[in-house]
Order: C-alpha cells, then structure tokens, then sequence
C-alpha cells in the first residue's frame, strides 16, 4: 500500500524544506508538495522534523566477553534501537576461537541475528592474527558485504605494528576501511597492576588506569602506519579525549587523508565523575569517561567536522548482576555500558536544542556520513527517490525525563537517568513499515534483512 508523509519539514545533512514523501514498495519514490492522497495511507507529520532513519555502526549485541555476555541480544537491542530512532546497525562482531578464519563469526552473528533483528543490520570483520589467509580472506569478506574489518591496540587479541601495517595495505588495494580500537595496552596493563597492587579497586581507578594519553598515543601511531600505507582509510572508534582528536588534526594538517572518527555519546555527555558515585560501576567502559575539558573540545570537534560520526559503542551489562563482578575490583568488572536507545535524542536535546552543533549536522553524523563511509549509502541515511523508507519523525517542541521505566532493552539501567530531555520521537519507519509509534515498538520480530555493504564512498586518492 501507498503510504504519504505530509507536512512535515524535511532535514538532510543539507537541505532543510516543507514537504511530502510518497512511499511504495519500501521506497521513497516522489517528493514534493500536497501529493494527493486518495489512494494512499496518510501519516500526519504537521509540527515536526522528518530526517532519515539514524544508523548506529558501532554495536556490540550478544557479545561475549567470557566473563559474561551483553544482556540485549539482537532482537531486545534492535527493538531498542528502533525506539531510539536507529532504522539499521552495523555490528562489531566479538573475538572467537584463537586461529578462526574471518567468515567464522560471520556465520556466527548471521545465526545471532537471523530471526531476531527488527531492523536492518551489517557486520564488521574482527581481525585477531594476520597471515597470508587472513589477508586473502579480507578481500573475500568485502564481497560477501562486509569491506570493513577491526583492529584491537588492546586485549587479549591485539595486533601488533606490523599486523597492523599489513591488514591497512590490504584495505587500501580493496576500498575496504580498518577500524580502530586506540588504546595503548601495555601502558594500560601497567597501571592496572599498578593501581591494583596499591589497593586502588573503586571505579575511578579505571579512568585512572587509562589515561588520555593512552589513547591518544595509540591514535597517532595508526595515523602513522596509516601514512605508510599509502593513507589507507583509517576509522577511530569512540575517540574520547582533546588529545586523541588533536593528534587527528594535526595529521590531516599534514595532508594525510582518509581519516574518519567517531565519538559517543558517553563521551560529550558523561564525565569521570561518574566513577565516584556509589553506582559508578555502570561506567566502566574503554576507553573511560573523560574531563569536561574533553567534553567541551570533543563537542567542538563535531560541530566543525574534525568528528564525522557518532555511533553508541553499545554493550550493555545489568548493574544488578554483571557489573556487580567488579565491586571489590574494577578489573575483574565487565566493560561496556547501554545507549542504542538514547542517543539520537540526545544529540537532538544536548546539542542542536542547546545550540552546540546544527540540525544538519546531526543529520550528518548519525545518518549520511556513516552511511556514506560504511558502505550503506544512498539507500540508508538519505531522504530522497530511490533510498530505502527509513524515517524517523520527531516532535522539537515536546519535553521528557529520560528514565529507565521508558526504555525498551533488556538492561536494567541507563546512563542518562534523570536527564531532561527536549524533543520526543513519534514515530519510526523502516523500508515503509512503522515500527515505534508514540514510545511504543509495533515492528516484528525478525523483520530486519542482513545489508551486503559497498566499499567506502568517501576515499579520496
């Protein structure tokens, strides 16, 4: 069936106009105003923004961490998502077995998320060893839909320098895009024996244990082999801190390209003041919380560019019960915390509403431009003929309490509790379907298809 969107006022990451959508077989196929509408279903968007549905590329559902697992799978995590606002995902797949070949936990996500994902969703490779296989396979996992893979500078499967300068080369000869975690490990490692030793086990100590400059470190140095390798595309996720994000541009000042960075939420909204608090057990993420020093320069950074994409890290563990493993020591705590759901009313409440970044940029960030990077665009992330009905319809004026009691996960918290909020979403569409009307989910379950991804649309030569 037809369905229209009228009167509505349209934001893309450039454009900004009153007008109608005409919706038929899960496409966007006319718009333009007072469509008649005889034949079709009308949705009345009189009063609010329509954008397009939001994608978040960095999640983590079901993943297991072995010392526990994250409690939304991909069917609580997705319907979160859709509440949210996220019309479609691309997922960072956990580490297996040691010595797996690439298309082991491809196949082990397909089975996660077949039948359960209400939204669309992708798939980033993990990369735990590099060898001759490994490089190979790259190039055949780009084919399968996935020309995106992950590198850990941390953890038990981290790679080294030159694993690391050979998986970049292979990206670049393949249009693929190498996503980092930034940490340096051994700093890291250090100062958590260190601190542990001393009796230092309350949460704070984890900030302590990873420092700015940790990250920051680890930031330049992938710059550099980036550099080496021809400026290969280079994405960093959840960067933190002013000094991770000067170290980028100081690199693009030196005319290095094909550098993308995400942030989170957490990041521009939360500090390590957190940690003090007798609940700062929900906080232990890595990297860690910062300063408001970071979160200034950090929101700063996003409203000029230097910061393209703003994704969640989502990864969530009930205080009740996971989280409660690091009571007696933040290390033996799991990392991770929830935030699928809250984060595009955030960006929309503590940062156009505020006056920190524009409505076009956060269109940017959480729509076209992961879309464009990752592979999903111009059917994701746009509002225009030929793109997948993906929207997202949202009130400006309406104002909220963001709690617990109104989100739609299986985690028992939110980092936001408490927190005001302007703006409300009233509905939610996927491919012409609605799935979230007025706070509550009306998809099924299942309903999201797998996206076979495209190389990066933002390489430059």
């Amino acid at each position: 069936m037809k369905k229209i969107v009228k009167n509505g006022r349209i934001f893309t990451e450039a454009e900004d106009y009153q007008a109608d959508i005409l919706i038929e077989e899960e496409k966007i196929v006319y718009i333009g105003k007072d469509l008649p509408d005889g034949d079709a279903e009308v949705i009345d968007a009189a009063g609010c923004y329509v954008l397009p549905g939001a994608v978040d590329v960095h999640t983590h559902m079901d993943l297991d961490v072995g010392i526990s697992r994250a409690v939304d799978d991909f069917y609580d995590g997705t319907v979160a998502a859709a509440c949210g606002g996220t019309t479609s995902i691309v997922d960072h797949m956990a580490f297996g077995p040691a010595g797996i070949p690439l298309h082991y936990q491809f196949d082990v996500y397909r089975k996660l998320a077949e039948g359960k994902a209400v939204i669309d969703y992708g798939f980033h490779g993990t990369a735990q060893h590099v060898d001759g296989e490994i490089l190979s396979e790259l190039e055949t996992m780009a084919k399968d839909g996935i020309p995106s893979v992950k590198a850990y500078l941390t953890y038990g499967f981290k790679l080294n320098d030159a694993d690391v300068l050979q998986i970049l080369q292979k990206m670049k000869e393949i249009n693929g895009i190498t996503a980092f975690h930034c940490e340096n490990h051994d700093v890291v490692e250090y100062l958590k024996q260190k601190h542990k030793s001393e009796g230092k086990t309350t949460p704070i100590w984890h900030a302590k244990s990873r420092p700015n400059l940790a990250e920051a470190e680890a930031v330049e140095r992938v710059l550099k082999l980036a550099r080496m390798a021809d400026d290969a595309p280079v994405y960093i996720v959840h960067l933190s801190c002013r000094e991770s994000l000067e170290a980028v541009r100081e690199a693009r000042r030196q005319g290095q390209k094909n550098i993308f960075v995400e942030t989170c939420p957490q990041y521009l909204l939360l500090t390590e003041e957190c940690y003090t608090r007798e609940d700062g057990l929900k906080y232990i993420m890595s990297p860690p919380l910062r300063t408001q020093e970071d979160c200034d320069a950090l929101w700063e950074g996003l409203a000029d560019g230097s910061i393209q994409v703003v994704a969640t890290d989502h990864c969530p563990f009930n205080y009740g019960k996971e989280k409660q493993m690091g009571k007696d020591d933040f290390t033996a705590c799991p990392n991770g915390a929830p935030g699928v759901e809250e984060r595009l009313m955030l960006l929309y409440s503590e940062g156009v509403a505020k006056g920190r970044i524009t409505m076009h940029r956060l269109v940017e960030t959480l729509c076209t431009k992961p879309c464009r990077i990752y592979g999903l665009y111009p059917e994701k992330g746009a509002i225009q003929p030929g793109a997948d009905a993906d929207l997202v319809i949202l009130d400006p004026e309406t104002s909220s309490v963001l709690t617990h009691s109104r989100m739609h996960g299986a985690v028992d918290y939110t980092s936001y509790e408490g927190m005001e909020i302007q703006g409300e979403i009233r509905l939610v569409m996927q491919r012409g379907n609605v799935l979230v009307k007025e706070n509550q989910f009306i998809g099924e379950k299942g309903a999201g298809r797998f996206i076979r991804r495209k190389p990066c649309a933002e390489i430059a030569d």
